[in-house]
């Protein structure tokens, strides 16, 4: 099975870090965020991945062709002008790295790696910069079992700021941070039949709107709950919450050994 991850917005919102290298590079504990969230896919044993480049793509190119040298000691023989790779671990991903322009919405990027993914009975999809600890083997029997054309992880968002717990005037208490506003979103993750391409007309369609909406009108979407961690990285808040899980051992999405 394969999942196709989006990594080609301009990510404005974060960019403090974008001005450099794309959203999906910013590191996470030493490490990309997209190389976490091949990390999720691979503990549920999806490990062929198709990931849509744009905004300086070339950086993730460089990133996998070169993964060795970023993940192990290396020697440099400048005598003999060779490298010698030292206890290099090599994960079991296949990643094949598409250019799919650089203003090209998400629908269009879909569409251009339609390739790669036409073939299959259905493929994983996401977002370049969300993590969550969703049970992805879970999502795919019940993407299953429903037999439409798509899945949608339904997530609730952590709301940002503490609540107040009232009666009238009198405060009973606090809630720091609680559950959003009890809406379900778009969390990402998705799960779906390669026939959704279908319905992409070309780089101009996004896909949380024209796509998603007719598979809604035709009763082909069908959203799967997820009641545990889930979180995007949209701002450098984001990405500073973010570092703090991972820093104190506790990250909710490591669902890998």
């Amino acid at each position: 099975m394969k999942t196709v991850i989006l990594a080609g917005g301009l990510g404005t919102r974060i960019s403090e870090e974008t001005q450099t290298k794309p959203k999906p590079m910013i590191e996470i504990g030493g490490k990309p965020i997209l190389w976490h969230i091949l990390k999720i896919y691979g503990a549920h044993g999806i490990n062929d991945f198709v990931i849509c480049c744009g905004y300086k793509g070339y950086i993730i190119k460089e990133y996998f062709a070169n993964y060795f040298l970023h993940m192990s000691d290396v020697t440099c023989d400048m005598a003999n002008n060779s490298i010698e790779v030292h206890q290099n671990y090599a994960e079991p991903w296949r990643v094949t790295l598409v250019d799919t322009g650089e203003t090209t919405m998400t629908g269009g990027r879909l569409s251009r790696v339609a390739q790669y993914v036409k073939e299959e009975e259905a493929f994983c999809f996401t977002y370049g910069d969300g993590l969550s600890d969703v049970d992805v083997t879970a999502q795919l029997n019940f993407h299953r079992a429903h037999g439409k054309l798509a899945t949608v992880t339904a997530v609730q968002p952590q709301g940002r700021y503490g609540a107040l717990d009232m009666d009238g005037a009198v405060v009973n208490g606090f809630i720091e941070k609680p559950q959003g506003d009890g809406g379900w979103i778009n969390g990402g993750f998705f799960i779906l039949s390669p026939k959704v391409l279908a319905l992409i007309a070309d780089d101009t369609v996004a896909w949380e709107l024209g796509p998603m909406q007719e598979l809604a009108a035709r009763g082909e979407l069908h959203g799967y709950y997820h009641h545990g961690f889930w979180h995007p990285m949209d701002t450098l808040r984001d990405k500073l919450m973010l570092e703090d899980l991972w820093q104190s051992g506790n990250a909710p999405w490591k669902t890998w050994a």
